[in-house]
């Protein structure tokens, strides 16, 4: 499968960020396992923002005054029109690297799993009923696991 990836750092801070290479594997895996038919190409963009962009679009489209790691915005072609294109990703580079530190897990493997997690949800994945959000977590898991990663959800959470 032939993956296109439009990144786009939008953060003041381009410190330990994970490479394209690395975005791309991570990536690729969670459309080919996550997808219901075999793909050809991908297309998407993936946006890394510092949190205070973070919060404006999680308050326009989800109507949370509050940053949040990942937003996935899929993309809708019109009627009869075939396009590779998947949607957006944006991902808030501070809340991941907070998030990875209180629940101590290593930055690479939560960048990761928050770049599998908004792939899947643009693939049609949700986790708002349950029996949906323990399908999404187990291929999470089994996605993390395939690349070498422990997995990411505990008892606890």
């Amino acid at each position: 499968m032939q993956l296109y990836i439009d990144l786009q750092i939008a953060t003041m801070d381009e410190k330990a960020l994970p490479s394209l290479a690395l975005i791309e594997t991570w990536i690729k895996e969670a459309i080919i396992k996550g997808s219901s038919i075999t793909r050809e190409e991908a297309e998407l963009t993936v946006r890394i923002v510092d949190s205070v962009e973070s919060q404006q679009l999680n308050g326009q489209y989800r109507h949370k005054d509050k940053p949040t790691n990942v937003l996935s915005f899929p993309f809708q072609a019109p009627m009869g029109i075939q396009l590779p294109l998947l949607g957006d990703l944006v991902i808030c580079k501070q809340i991941v690297e907070q998030e990875a530190l209180e629940q101590n897990k290593d930055l690479n493997a939560h960048w990761a799993h928050m770049l599998i997690h908004g792939s899947l949800h643009l693939l049609g994945f949700d986790h708002i009923i349950e029996q949906q959000a323990l399908e999404m977590e187990s291929l999470e898991t089994k996605i993390l696991v395939t690349l070498g990663f422990p997995p990411p959800y505990n008892e606890t959470e």
